[in-house]
């Protein structure tokens, strides 16, 4: 702390109190004091190279397509499934490596609960993949 110590007493102190400047000063100084020799250490390392995969290696599976008709029948391609059969099936194509995915074809009167059954049954089964196919738009 800096004092004033005798002459004139009542009038403001024009001097600067450079105590709490020389603790900041301090403390900088030890902290690059500390942190100077940690920035001169280089470490190397060799990273590994990614070998790119050739487009022959590459497996296209052909994805399932699932139509729901407006009456609530379900369609697993082109085939008049039951809902039991349609979880056994997905989660049979669930399991397969690569997993292809299900793209959902609904009619457009139909209700969304009815779609959402069907991600819903598509996730439950354990499949990742799961799309929406629509119709191009018409052009005029």
């Amino acid at each position: 702390m800096a004092m004033s110590v005798g002459g004139n007493t009542g009038g403001p102190v024009s001097e600067i109190n450079v105590t709490p400047l020389a603790d900041v000063m301090l403390v900088l100084l030890i902290i690059f004091m500390i942190t100077a020799p940690l920035m001169s250490h280089t470490v190397t390392v060799t990273v590994p190279v990614a070998a790119p995969k050739s487009d022959e290696a590459k497996i296209e599976t052909p994805p399932l397509d699932l139509a729901i008709k407006e009456d609530g029948t379900w369609y697993l391609q082109d085939q008049l499934v039951s809902e039991t059969q349609l979880k056994s099936q997905l989660a049979v194509a669930a399991q397969k490596t690569p997993q292809p995915e299900l793209q959902i074809r609904a009619d457009k009167g139909i209700q969304w609960k009815t779609v959402f059954k069907a991600i819903s049954d598509a996730k439950d089964q354990g499949m990742v993949h799961v799309g929406f196919m629509t119709s191009a738009p018409v052009k005029e």
